[in-house]
Parts: structure tokens; C-alpha cells; sequence
């Protein structure tokens, strides 16, 4: 506002100062007086002002006049000149605002319009540096894929756009599926900017996808170094590649080397339960037992997880029960109201057939918040009680309708997997699986079979049992009645006709 007003001030000042020199001037007395070729002419003081302006504007426009002859002639005899300078920057305006009416074509979903402005802008600038990256997306929009693919290849000619060219290519390779090639491209597009944020997230992708664990960790590297990276979350996911790099440790066909790794992934990351797993299972087959057990502690510390259970139970496979359950003390004393340790001890009192024990150790689990596992475990304690067969069926009805308890879920898609993998299943994201309850309906428990062969064992015993004792009466002498007279003649092999199934058990 204030502005303005002063811009008005200035405006009626200058005004102001004119109308007072042409006042001074008309009052004036003398003049100018011009004789030529026997013409004489006398101008007054401010008519002698107006002619001059006018000579002024006259000699300036003939100065142009002339230099624009002089170009026009220089035109005509094949000369660069200020003409033909003109000529192209109409030429380059006009390029230039076609290219802007592509981009504005793009942005805005217009694929054919902005492809009709890109081939304009490239006839006019014959600046390919410029153009060919709006012909490429354009075409891509209008899905003709054949010419986007063309120019790309033309922007990995030349040095200042190759980068440009290969990231287009990637994508393309990469909505056709072809991951090998698009791997490949990553790669190189990686080399000319190995900063580029976007490229390593991709390389990674793919070659985590391939299983390409060493590659994967040289990509994790540089993205560490270019600051895209936390430190934790680098040395976290550096623990899950390793421990993938020492997947077949368990195989016969394992190396030292694979078992180094099992143990660096341990390493980088001890609360991540398959290392920790893994490498205890590489000081077993090394003869360590002492570092398996402080491998597992430090794990269990962190999470109790039943494959650390498994894995500890592996250190002294051939001990009895008893001996199990006096070793276990050391991970059972660690966290002792939580849901796995409790589980744990009483699923080691059922080997040991020390029932009540198994029932205090599960205390008041089955109330509150059990799962499958707390159920089946009931299951087979009323079992081996000797509780009647409704009352153990009641338990597995129970386990069925009960949630599955925790699982490898990943935390992208939500899916369940029934063991641990570096790399989703279903949504292919890498380092999503975390053990917790599914909020997603279950389909497949990692834990509830796990009493499922003590289960039916018992059921199978108690129904062989139940046979025997039914053979037992048949066969027995005094079970068989002496025959009334009349009564039917037994078959030739002397055996009486055996009464038709009522569905009552004796």
C-alpha cells in the first residue's frame, strides 16, 4: 500500500516538472532559427525542444533501418546474420514452449497430447538431451512401450543421459517381470551413481529376491556409507543376510564357512532368534556346547522363542527326561512368568509323566489368553491323569477353536509362515517377519503340532489298551455261558455269532 502511494508521489512529481519546464519554455523569449535552401524557419524555445526529440527518433530508426538492409543482403548471399539469429530464437521459443506444454501434458495424464509436444519440441531444439526423456514417458503413457524402449536406448548413448536411459530400461524390464535383466540393470545404474537412493533400494529387492545374499550385502553397504541407513537398522539387516548366506548349515553338506556365518549373524544381531538358533547348532557340530548354551541364553534373554528351546534340547539329545528338565533350569529360571517358559516346563513334566507338576507349571495359562498349544498341553495332562475321554476331547475342541498363539507374521502383508524366511512369501518384502499373535484369521500354526505326536500316541495306546481288554473277555472261559437247550449251533469253526455293534463301549 505504502508503496504504491510513493509510486503515485513520484508520478505526479515528475508530471509535475515537465508541465514546469514546458511553461518556462513557451514563456521564454528567442528561439531557433534555420535557414536552408532559401527557406527560413524560426521555432520557439519549446517547438525547438519537440524538433530535436524528433531528429533524435528519426537518425535511431534509420541506424535500423540500414543495419537491417545490410542483414537482409548478408541473408540473401548465405551469411549468418542477426536475421537469421532472429529467426532461431523464434525458432527456440517456440521449442521450447512446446516442451513446456509437454511436461504440463504429462503432469497432467495427457500421454497424447504431451507425446504430439515432445516430437514438436524435438524438431524444433534438436536438443535430444532435452526432448527424448519427454518422448520416452509419453510413449510409456500412451503404451507404446516399443518407442519408449527406443529412446531410452538413445539416452544411453550418450554419456550425460546413460543413467537416465538405464533407470528407464530397469523399470520396463521390471513391469515385464523379467527380474534377471532388470538385476543386471540395477547394477549398472548402481556403478554410475552409487548414491542414488531409489536404484540401491532396488538392487536390493531384486537380489534378495535371486538369493543374491553377498550382493545383497555389498547393497546394504553402500547404502550404509551414502547415509540412507540407520546403524542399528544396517547391522540388523546385515545379521539377516548372513544368516541367510548359512542357511544349509543344518545339511551334511555344510562348510566351516557357512557355520562362520551362522555364528557372525548371531554376532551382529543376538536377538534375532534364527541366528541365535543357527549358530548354536554350529558350536554343536563343532563340539562347543558351552557357547551354544551362551548363545541361547543371550537369545532367550532377549525373546523366549521355541526354537531356541529346540536347539537347547539338541545340545544333549540322548539324557533322560529328568536330566532335561534339571539342564533346562538354566533357560527356565530366565523369565519365568512368560507364556513360552511356562509352556516349555510343562511340556518337559509330560515326557517326564510328572503330571501335576506340568499343571502347575502351566498355572493359570489356560485362563488367561491361552492358545492351541496351553490346550493340547491340558490335553495330554488330563491324559496321562487318567481323566475320563470326554474330558480330554473337551480340551482338543478347545484347542481347536483356540488362537494359534504366536507366529511369523509379516508385518507388510500380514501373512503367517510357518517358519522364518529372510524374504516374504507373498508380498516378497525383505526383514518383515516378527514373532507375534496374528491379527489376521489363521490357517497354520508354527507350534501347536508340536504335542500333536504325544497326543495321538496316548489316544493310541489307550485305544490299544481297550482292545486288548475286549479280546481278553471274549477269549476268557468263564465269559462264555453254557448254552441253553435249543439254542443255535455254533459256526464250524466253533466260535459264536458276534452280536451286531450297539455304539456302547463296555
Amino acid at each position: 500500500m505504502l508503496w504504491s502511494l510513493l509510486k503515485i508521489l513520484v508520478f505526479v512529481v515528475i508530471v509535475g516538472l515537465l508541465a514546469m519546464g514546458a511553461g518556462y519554455l513557451m514563456e521564454s523569449s528567442g528561439g531557433v532559427q534555420i535557414t536552408a535552401l532559401g527557406l527560413e524557419i524560426t521555432l520557439s524555445p519549446l517547438q525547438s525542444v519537440i524538433a530535436l526529440g524528433v531528429l533524435v527518433f528519426a537518425v535511431w530508426l534509420g541506424l535500423k533501418l540500414l543495419g537491417l538492409l545490410i542483414a537482409t543482403l548478408k541473408f540473401i548471399n548465405g551469411d549468418e546474420t542477426a536475421l537469421s539469429r532472429y529467426f532461431d530464437r523464434s525458432r527456440e521459443q517456440r521449442g521450447y514452449q512446446a516442451l513446456a506444454d509437454g511436461l504440463m501434458a504429462l503432469a497432467s495424464g495427457e500421454g497424447r497430447i504431451a507425446l504430439a509436444k515432445a516430437r514438436k519440441a524435438e524438431k524444433l531444439l534438436n536438443k535430444p538431451e532435452l526432448t527424448n526423456l519427454l518422448v520416452a514417458q509419453a510413449a510409456e503413457m500412451t503404451g507404446d512401450t516399443k518407442k519408449a524402449a527406443e529412446t531410452y536406448k538413445k539416452l544411453v548413448s550418450d554419456p550425460a543421459t546413460r543413467f537416465v536411459g538405464v533407470r528407464g530400461i530397469l523399470k520396463q524390464k521390471l513391469a515385464e517381470g523379467d527380474e534377471e535383466t532388470a538385476r543386471k540393470l540395477a547394477e549398472k545404474a548402481l556403478q554410475l551413481k552409487p548414491r542414488h537412493e531409489e536404484t540401491q533400494d532396488v538392487l536390493l529387492n531384486l537380489q534378495t529376491k535371486a538369493q543374491d545374499w553377498a550382493g545383497a550385502r555389498s547393497t546394504l553397504t553402500a547404502k550404509l556409507k551414502a547415509g540412507y541407513l540407520p546403524r542399528d537398522v544396517y547391522r540388523r539387516r546385515d545379521a539377516v543376510l548372513a544368516l541367510s548366506e548359512a542357511r544349509d548349515i543344518l545339511d551334511e553338506s555344510a562348510t566351516v564357512e557357512q557355520q562362520e556365518r551362522a555364528i557372525e549373524a548371531n554376532r551382529l544381531s543376538p536377538d534375532l532368534v534364527p541366528a541365535a538358533a543357527m549358530a548354536a547348532r554350529a558350536y554343536i557340530a563343532k563340539g562347543k556346547p558351552r557357547a551354544a548354551t551362551k548363545i541361547l541364553k543371550k537369545a532367550w534373554e532377549a525373546q523366549p522363542h521355541p526354537d531356541l528351546a529346540h536347539a537347547f534340547a539338541e545340545i544333549v539329545p540322548d539324557e533322560t527326561p529328568e536330566e532335561r528338565i534339571k539342564r533346562f533350569a538354566t533357560l527356565t529360571r530366565i523369565h519365568p512368568d512368560h507364556p513360552e517358559t511356562r509352556l516349555i516346563r510343562a511340556e518337559l513334566n509330560i515326557v517326564a509323566e510328572d503330571f501335576p507338576e506340568a499343571r502347575r507349571a502351566l498355572g493359570d495359562l489356560v485362563e488367561k489368553g491361552a492358545d492351541a498349544r496351553a490346550y493340547t498341553l491340558m490335553a495330554a495332562i488330563e491324559r496321562g491323569e487318567g481323566a475320563s475321554d470326554a474330558v480330554v476331547q473337551g480340551w482338543l475342541a478347545k484347542a481347536l477353536n483356540a488362537p494359534r498363539g504366536p507366529q511369523w507374521v509379516c508385518e507388510n502383508c500380514h501373512d503367517i509362515h510357518a517358519e522364518w524366511a529372510p524374504v516374504c512369501s507373498t508380498c516378497h518384502s525383505f526383514d518383515t517377519l516378527s514373532w507375534q499373535r496374528p491379527k489376521t484369521p489363521e490357517i497354520a500354526t508354527a507350534t501347536g503340532v508340536h504335542m500333536l505326536p504325544l497326543i495321538v500316541g496316548a489316544l493310541e495306546d489307550q485305544s490299544d489298551a481297550v482292545e486288548e481288554a475286549e479280546i481278553e473277555d471274549a477269549e476268557a472261559p468263564e465269559a462264555i455261558e453254557p448254552e441253553p437247550e435249543g439254542a443255535a449251533a455254533p459256526d464250524e469253526g466253533g466260535a459264536e455269532p458276534v452280536p451286531e455293534d450297539t455304539g456302547k463301549t463296555a
